[in-house]
């Protein structure tokens, strides 16, 4: 990290608070920011990741379901204004799988990209604007949100 860091920290109390979470974090790029942004998601399985993702691409415009790209690497979500990509690299044996599929194609000033695991893509995917870490905190998550560029730092100020 550099020295945009700056960080909140929240308890989302269920769902409905994840996916409001999202949603937020929607209203921010649209809004604010007007550029697309790139997230790392960390956390356990189970710890809220995709629930989050779900909340973002609700509030950027998708009516449809959201799942998690598990199985398929990349969910792509193709919006009237912008291009949603949720990726889940869990299960990524090599970060150089994903140069075959054009990952750098996925990232430009118009998409979003919320990444699962993205350790497992180092040196294959682009760098930060937010980490988000999510963690299980009883019955309730976690949530602590760090910027990492000056888009970042922007987003983190305004949520």
């Amino acid at each position: 990290m550099n020295n945009f860091v700056t960080k909140q920290s929240f308890i989302l109390v269920d769902e409905t608070a994840t996916i409001a979470m999202g949603k937020r974090i929607a209203d921010i790029v649209k809004s604010d920011l007007n550029q697309g942004i790139v997230v790392y998601l960390n956390g356990d399985l189970g710890a809220g990741k995709t629930t989050l993702t779900r909340g973002f691409v609700q509030g950027m415009g998708h009516n449809g379901n959201v799942k998690s790209p598990t199985y398929t690497l990349v969910e792509p979500y193709e919006l009237q204004d912008w291009q949603v990509y949720h990726f889940d690299l869990y299960r990524l044996a090599d970060p150089e799988e994903l140069e075959y599929m054009g990952i750098r194609d996925y990232f430009n000033s118009r998409s979003c990209s919320f990444i699962e695991w993205p350790e497992k893509g180092q040196g294959m995917i682009a760098a930060a604007d937010l980490v988000i870490d999510l963690a299980y905190h009883d019955e309730q998550r976690s949530i602590t949100i760090k910027s990492a560029t000056a888009i970042g730092q922007k987003l983190v100020q305004a949520i």
